[in-house]
């Protein structure tokens, strides 16, 4: 919502602070996945000052809703109040905090026109922030599921019941990041891997959220998923998702 008063544009939203970044001696730049704007980058002036009031509502993985009015180059926070704190429910635990901090960043990368709505994308983000943290699944199921449903939203989601590239159905022997997903022998590209089946029925089920079968199924297919969900994930992305290396020590 927009509106002026005394001159200055205003306007409201809520959404996930995504990141932040120091800027001069107080302030930072906040980067906020807002529902209505889309991402929006803005200052919270005064915030790293120990006597600040709202600082600490604008740390990444807060529900946050804003007020703000238009700058120049970047918006300026002018409000501030907590909806949820997911941080809280993530810090002490590392496996859900990296996952976390992956979606953050998976979010970011999908985002990557400043004030253009993506308003599937931040309930996505809810989604799987509110699942890390009431900590039902394993953490890397829902980062998985997370960054499976972030693909099909912007386009990308695999091909998992056909051949990629004639359409074909029946064997389906290996998955080609390059070709969209899984192909047919004749179809396979140099190179392609060669899950279990168990493993792309496991992707599947991540896709659609059948969390019965993703919960029972075994961990060295929910490790070759993650294996395939990440190197296609950053093909589509044409850049690298730096967290995922933290996710991926564990």
């Amino acid at each position: 919502m927009l509106f002026k008063m005394r001159g200055v544009q205003l306007y409201r939203d809520d959404g996930i602070v995504l990141r932040t970044q120091k800027l001069g001696e107080a302030d930072r730049i906040i980067t906020v996945l807002c529902r209505n704007s889309g991402r929006v980058r803005a200052v919270g002036k005064g915030v790293r000052r120990t006597k600040s009031r709202w600082g600490a509502r604008l740390e990444p993985f807060t529900h946050v809703d804003l007020m703000l009015h238009v700058g120049r180059s970047l918006d300026v926070i002018t409000q501030a109040e907590v909806i949820r704190p997911y941080g809280e429910q993530l810090v002490a635990d590392y496996p859900r905090y990296t996952a976390g901090v992956a979606m953050l960043e998976t979010a970011e990368r999908f985002t990557p026109m400043e004030k253009e709505p993506a308003l599937r994308q931040l309930l996505l983000l809810i989604g799987g922030l509110r699942s890390l943290g009431e900590s039902v699944h394993d953490s890397r199921l829902v980062l998985d599921a997370f960054l499976l449903r972030s693909l099909a939203v912007a386009g990308y989601a695999p091909s998992l019941r056909e051949c990629a590239r004639c359409g074909a159905s029946g064997a389906l022997p290996a998955f080609a990041v390059a070709a969209g997903g899984v192909v047919c022998a004749s179809c396979r590209p140099p190179g392609a891997a060669s899950p279990s089946p168990h493993t792309v029925s496991l992707m599947l089920a991540l896709l659609q959220g059948d969390w019965d079968g993703a919960d029972s199924s075994d961990r060295r297919h929910q490790v070759e998923c993650s294996g395939l969900v990440a190197a296609y994930l950053q093909w589509h992305l044409e850049h690298s998702i730096r967290s995922l290396r933290h996710v991926e020590r564990l």
